[in-house]
């Protein structure tokens, strides 16, 4: 019997503003890029971690202001007076950190931006102010813009954020699959994108639809440590906690029960599931 082919094809993500589902978690930041004119300063600063929506919702404002997006290591003074014409969204700016021309080229679009009257935003994971911006007159613009939060999904957010990463996929989970994931699913969209890219992997290769048995075994298999494998790797100490976002169970809900003694190669029993 030949063997099965998959594809690993590119998804087209939908990010309009009708596709993003507002909740408690997201509700303010939501409404400040609707009220986008009225920013302070004409700026806003947008910032979170890895796949909280930032992309989104910058493609919701571009839609509705008419601004040009730009990662921030596609700047360069060449193309800033192009980009100043109207408003811009300028994503993953903490990528520029400690690039000389690049974080000049920003500050550039910046200040003629803002001169010029049109709105400016600025996206970025974690804190803003451990960026790591080396020029200072750059770092201190971006520490004097308003900065808006997208925080971790609540239930209903995680709810939709799973059911549109199936449909993104186009993928058409048994209806009691999307609930069984949000209660045994690490609450980070990170582990969301993982988790639904592997069920969509695994259903292609097995030709099965997702059900709730089948994301089950799924979520099992993941749970599982080969040794040798690049699936999991070492992780000194700390086993066995399941909430510390940066810890070593930090995509699924799970607890180890590891051996006594030391593992076969003499060290500590304890690993991280990537």
């Amino acid at each position: 019997m030949s063997e099965q082919l998959n594809f690993d094809l590119l998804t087209k993500p939908a990010l309009g503003r009708d596709d993003f589902f507002v909740s408690p978690a997201n509700a303010i930041t939501v409404a400040l890029i609707d009220g986008w004119r009225g920013w302070l300063g004409g700026k806003l600063l947008l910032y979170g971690s890895k796949g909280v929506g930032k992309t989104h919702l910058a493609h919701v404002w571009a839609a509705q202001s008419g601004a040009e997006i730009i990662q921030a290591k596609g700047l360069s003074e060449a193309n800033v007076p192009i980009l100043a014409r109207g408003s811009v969204a300028v994503e993953n700016v903490p990528d520029i950190a400690g690039q000389a021309e690049a974080e000049a080229a920003l500050f550039y679009l910046h200040n003629l931006v803002l001169g010029e009257g049109h709105r400016l935003l600025l996206t970025g994971r974690g804190v803003p102010a451990t960026w790591g911006i080396a020029l200072p007159d750059l770092a201190s613009r971006i520490a004097g813009t308003h900065q808006a939060l997208l925080s971790e999904p609540d239930d209903a957010l995680f709810f939709a954020v799973l059911t549109k990463l199936f449909a993104d996929r186009q993928i058409s989970p048994r209806p009691d699959v999307v609930p069984y994931l949000v209660d045994h699913v690490d609450r980070s969209f990170e582990a969301a994108a993982q988790i639904i890219a592997h069920l969509d992997q695994a259903s292609l290769a097995e030709k099965r639809n997702v059900t709730r048995i089948f994301a089950a075994r799924m979520l099992a298999d993941l749970e599982k440590i080969h040794w040798g494998s690049p699936l999991a790797t070492k992780w000194p100490q700390n086993t066995g906690r399941d909430s510390n976002p940066h810890g070593p169970n930090r995509f699924l809900k799970i607890r180890f029960s590891l051996p006594a003694g030391p593992a076969p190669d003499g060290s500590d029993w304890s690993y991280k599931v990537l």
